[in-house]
């Protein structure tokens, strides 16, 4: 059998969470085997092993677990895709460090010198235009933020990109979104292949579906790729302002699709209303460890906020709010409040107590990035160890019935749900004690948050079902931290089809 194949049973294979959270069948017995009958693109029926006569194509568990297919609810698609070929300064301690680090790559096709993951949080003296240009000299230089929300870039870039520069170099929010734009502007073909390679390895990982918050005009670019026969992923592709009024002039509502099959469908509209941790933009009641006087800023009003919130929902369109610091929570909440309608946030990295209740109570979504916790907890600690606020309040959001969304912000963090699930769970990614365990929530909860439907309506393996499914090699109900990071992937079902098979 090879990637395409239409599967119709899927044999000898152990159900992963025999509870109601994903498999609510009393008929399931632990460890188990069952065959699982698929038609349509659904399952269409579960039998103990060997009790029911195979017919069309079977694909043999051998005893592996079956668990529903996994979304990822955030990503940065072609920002990712593009990614996988371009240097990381993440190893760096230092302006300078990174700076020599970054002048000894030969810059691409297009004369651009373009590295990844340069975060500055914790360094003793921050990034300079003289630090950077010391080392680069006259080639465009550009070093994109961990975040997304910064570039630091030498004095060639800034005249490239026809912008005058200042003398840290560093371009933040608005300015930062437009020149990463610039430089992913890579023509169509290159573009569509880095996308391809970027699903199938996603598809690798047992994922069926993202939603796909990149900047720019992507809903162009995925009604091309649609139509040109895409088969990997169900994406969802969010718009921004900016293009909110193209959407309603199409006629477009949340979940159309974008193309015959159904898999590219319109997502959400994503307002973009705080900055971030890293850069020290996110909007926050206390103040940043380094000033005393600075709180970041919102980058859209509040009434602004709700303007879009009701414009959208009026289309049939839904919105989710980028909001990290807790008064842009508190801000966003307030506008859904206003607008008298559901929604999701994204991030939600520092809320207070009495605004995770309200995520419940108004019926907003909490699309969370669990890895974002392990890669800033020195930062958070640093800026934010002394608020009041919660920050990463994954197991707060749980217990107050929040739906949590997981997702990766990829290329901030790997597109690959386990890493996920093992932070979430576990707290932790190296040998250091788990950071914040009160926060942690149990793999049942991570699991389902990794799937379509969230943590409050996860996808269910049982007849009805979409055949989204992956086969793995272990049981991620009773897997370690490191089992579950690196969960073997045997294949990855999407609609009843093969999309990867190891």
């Amino acid at each position: 059998m090879d990637v395409g194949a239409v599967v119709d049973v899927i044999a000898n294979a152990r159900i992963a969470g025999e509870g109601r959270e994903l498999m609510p069948l009393a008929l399931v017995e632990p460890d188990a085997p069952y065959d699982v009958f698929l038609r349509n693109g659904r399952i269409l029926d579960i039998a103990p092993a060997g009790y029911a006569r195979h017919e069309g194509a079977v694909l043999d568990a051998e005893g592996a677990w079956l668990v529903p297919g996994l979304w990822d609810h955030h990503v940065h698609l072609r920002q990712w895709a593009l990614s996988q070929a371009r240097p990381s300064v993440a190893h760096a301690h230092s302006a300078e460090e990174a700076a020599a680090f970054a002048a000894r790559h030969a810059p691409g096709d297009d004369g651009r010198r373009v590295l990844q993951h340069w975060r500055e949080g914790l360094w003793a003296v921050p990034a300079s235009l003289e630090a950077l240009d010391a080392t680069t000299g006259e080639v465009p230089t550009y070093l994109l933020g961990a975040d997304s929300h910064s570039v630091w870039m030498n004095s060639a870039a800034f005249r490239r990109e026809g912008l005058a520069a200042d003398p840290s170099g560093v371009l933040r929010e608005g300015p930062a979104f437009a020149t990463i734009v610039a430089v992913n502007a890579v023509s169509d073909a290159t573009a569509n292949r880095a996308v391809a390679t970027a699903a199938s390895a996603a598809a690798g990982r047992g994922v069926v579906g993202v939603c796909d918050l990149e900047f720019g005009a992507e809903l162009h670019a995925w009604r091309e790729r649609a139509s040109a026969g895409w088969q990997a992923l169900r994406v969802h592709v969010a718009i921004y302002p900016d293009h909110l009024d193209e959407a309603i002039a199409a006629g477009l509502r949340t979940g159309d699709p974008l193309d015959e099959g159904g898999l590219v469908r319109l997502g959400v509209l994503k307002v973009l209303a705080d900055g971030s941790l890293g850069t020290r933009t996110a909007w926050t009641s206390g103040a940043y460890a380094d000033d005393p006087h600075h709180h970041g800023g919102h980058n859209v009003s509040p009434d602004e906020m709700t303007r879009l919130v009701v414009r959208a929902a009026a289309a049939g369109i839904a919105t989710t709010i980028h909001a990290i610091g807790d008064l842009t929570n508190a801000a966003a909440l307030d506008a859904f409040a206003r607008a008298g309608v559901p929604g999701r946030i994204e991030h939600a990295q520092l809320v207070t107590a009495p605004d995770v209740r309200r995520f419940a109570h108004l019926g907003v979504a909490a699309s969370v990035q669990p890895q974002h916790a392990m890669d800033d907890r020195e930062l958070t600690e640093h800026h934010w160890g002394a608020h009041a606020a919660i920050p990463y309040p994954l197991r707060s959001f749980r217990d107050a019935g929040v739906q949590l969304l997981f997702g990766s912000d990829a290329p901030v963090a790997p597109l690959d749900p386990w890493i996920g699930m093992a932070a979430a769970v576990f707290r932790t990614d190296d040998d250091r004690e788990p950071w914040r365990p009160d926060q942690a929530v149990d793999v049942r909860t991570a699991l389902a948050a990794s799937t379509a439907g969230g943590s409050t309506e996860p996808q269910t393996i049982e007849p009805g079902a979409p055949a989204d499914l992956a086969i793995v090699g272990h049981d991620p109900i009773a897997a370690d931290r490191d089992t579950l990071r690196a969960m073997p992937v045997h294949a990855t079902i999407l609609g009843g089809r093969l999309t990867h098979l190891a």
